[in-house]
């Protein structure tokens, strides 16, 4: 299962509802825990991600790579049995989504688009010691262009435990 929205959007809370949820272990497994993982100097150098104090994330030109492995990591747990819920923001829109799509070959994928109104994320964003100001609004436009979805839940109102409840209703496991 595949969830993907803007920072702040409530797609980890969301997870870990479903992670309750489900009667089986899944993994929650997160586009943070990759920018974790990875070496310091690829933030500071910003050869895999730079945030601009705006809030935008500028892809560096090692990041595809490392991604790459990333999204095909994630894909042999799953084809092992594993259930997986992927917490992405797909900066590139249709084209990220394409780049999993393909490393996720062959496998059942559930994708969920996560909305929230813009207010709301600015809310939760500043609440946040891990967020810079402005990225859940510079991507906003992005990370939903030209991606197909299976289901849509919108985080504004709606509470993380009501949208995981919506997502199980709408899955075929």
């Amino acid at each position: 299962m595949v969830l993907n929205g803007v920072s702040s959007a409530g797609k980890s809370s969301i997870g870990r509802n479903l992670q309750a949820m489900l009667t089986t272990p899944w993994l929650l497994l997160g586009v943070d825990d990759l920018i974790r993982a990875m070496p310091n100097n690829g933030l500071e150098d910003g050869s895999l991600l730079h945030i601009v104090e705006t809030g935008q994330v500028d892809i560096g030109p090692a990041w595809r790579d490392l991604e790459t492995s990333w999204h095909l990591g994630i894909a042999a747990i799953a084809a092992s049995g594993t259930g997986v819920i992927v917490d992405e923001v797909f900066l590139g829109g249709k084209e990220s989504q394409e780049r999993l799509r393909a490393a996720f070959e062959g496998l059942q994928v559930f994708w969920v688009g996560i909305t929230c109104d813009p207010e709301v994320a600015r809310a939760r964003e500043a609440m946040r010691p891990d967020r810079v100001p402005g990225m859940a609004d510079s991507q906003a436009a992005l990370v939903h262009q030209g991606v197909v979805y299976d289901l849509i839940v919108d985080t504004s109102q709606a509470s993380p435990v009501a949208c995981a409840a919506e997502i199980l209703s709408r899955m075929s496991m």
